[in-house]
């Protein structure tokens, strides 16, 4: 059957989240997931925050209908002022189980690369978990109690595509509204 990668659009919504609870549901996490079909559609298709890849088996006696979502890609554009360019951040890439070791996160990788190179992107960028981590494991759990889950996905980056980990950086977040309102409430002046 033949695949299609195509720019999401709002009618996608409802696909694009079903793939995100089983990108989460693969890294452990489905709890963490808080998205809804209205956050999605006005962060992405109204206030235009990230933007979104969308892959999709077409059936060849379904020329009418667009076919079943089997991947995507959901990224958005940085800058970095010691390149003084612009960068891609890949935020989220899931391929259904069924749907993978046939090319199509090379491809989804490659739309990516086009879509680059066409903003001037001088990098791109993304985070992978590692292996075994995460905090959805119960904390007694020891560390050779936990499964290498996600050690095909970090082999993908590093083989096939040739990635390099960047172990030079440290991640931080503040998240949530109450820890921002900290922020604000600790730090900035009237």
């Amino acid at each position: 059957m033949p695949i299609q990668i195509i720019p999401a659009t709002r009618d996608d919504v409802p696909e694009l989240l079903g793939l995100i609870r089983e990108l989460a549901i693969y890294e452990k996490a489905e709890h963490e997931v808080k998205a809804t079909p209205e956050l999605m559609t006005k962060a992405v298709f109204d206030d235009k925050y990230a933007e979104c890849l969308i892959a999709r088996k077409l059936p060849k006696d379904d020329a009418a209908g667009k076919g079943e979502a089997i991947g995507m890609a959901l990224y958005f554009f940085t800058y970095s002022t010691w390149l003084a360019a612009p960068g891609l951040y890949l935020e989220d890439l899931y391929v259904k189980p069924s749907e993978r070791n046939l090319g199509l996160g090379k491809r989804l990788f490659g739309e990516l690369g086009v879509i680059a190179k066409e903003k001037g992107c001088q990098r791109m960028e993304w985070r992978v978990l590692k292996a075994g981590f995460h905090c959805s494991y119960p904390k007694s759990f020891r560390a050779d109690q936990r499964v290498q889950w996600n050690e095909p996905s970090i082999a993908f980056y590093t083989q096939c595509l040739q990635a390099d980990p960047q172990s030079e950086w440290e991640g931080m977040r503040i998240e949530g509204d109450e820890k921002i309102q900290k922020l604000i409430d600790d730090f900035k002046k009237p």
